[in-house]
């Protein structure tokens, strides 16, 4: 007996979960439909971009793709006149690694002001990264800088926070090379919707950050 009613859990796992992580991406997808750009002649201007960050180096000791792209994205607003200042959220949960840091070196060297950046060393994740840019650096709109998955998982985010948000698009990586962030891409958009079910809260807020106009 217990072995049939094990099974049968097991089966209804097996139907439940793709039709859970379907219907949690199908609905990102279209709540953000129309949000993300590409080119940036044509994405709006807005006045604070905020860039969610991510390793600078592969297990292998290569740069990671991702980062890479993230910054030239940024660079690209920046350099256009499409933000004004820029807020870059990410991890720097040990003294050994600081995203934000690493990022703001990368993008002084492709010529950007220092002062025009503010780092968010507590964006331990892209749900931290949104509400910490409303509750903190006091941001009721902006433009997301990632790629088109990530930034689709951000939109949504920030909908829900009552962020008035556009993305920029930085390049992706081949779905090859990419399999193993897009399979982890789609757990995360279920997490998404059992954060709000559970009311989960960023892991740190703090003092707040004024970002002048």
């Amino acid at each position: 007996m217990r072995k049939r009613i094990v099974l049968r859990v097991v089966l209804a796992l097996l139907v439940l979960v793709p039709v859970v992580v379907y219907c949690c991406n199908k609905r990102i997808m279209d709540a953000t439909e129309g949000l993300l750009y590409s080119d940036v002649n044509q994405v709006p201007c807005n006045k604070t971009g905020l860039l969610l960050g991510t390793g600078k180096f592969l297990v292998s000791g290569a740069v990671n793709p991702y980062y890479a792209y993230r910054i030239e994205a940024a660079t690209q607003l920046m350099k256009a006149g499409k933000i004004k200042y820029l807020v870059i959220s990410g991890d720097n949960s040990r003294a050994d690694y600081d995203e934000p840091s690493m990022m703001r070196a990368d993008l002084m060297q492709a010529g950007i002001d220092s002062s025009r950046i503010y780092l968010d060393y507590a964006g331990f994740r892209t749900f931290d990264s949104m509400v910490r840019f409303r509750e903190i650096f006091g941001q009721q709109s902006g433009t997301i800088i990632s790629q088109p998955f990530h930034n689709e998982r951000a939109l949504f985010i920030a909908s829900c926070e009552g962020i008035h948000a556009i993305a920029f698009n930085a390049q992706d990586v081949n779905r090859q090379a990419g399999i193993r962030v897009q399979l982890r891409e789609k757990l995360a958009r279920v997490k998404v919707f059992a954060d709000y079910l559970l009311q989960t809260q960023p892991k740190f807020l703090g003092p707040q950050v004024v970002i002048p106009d």
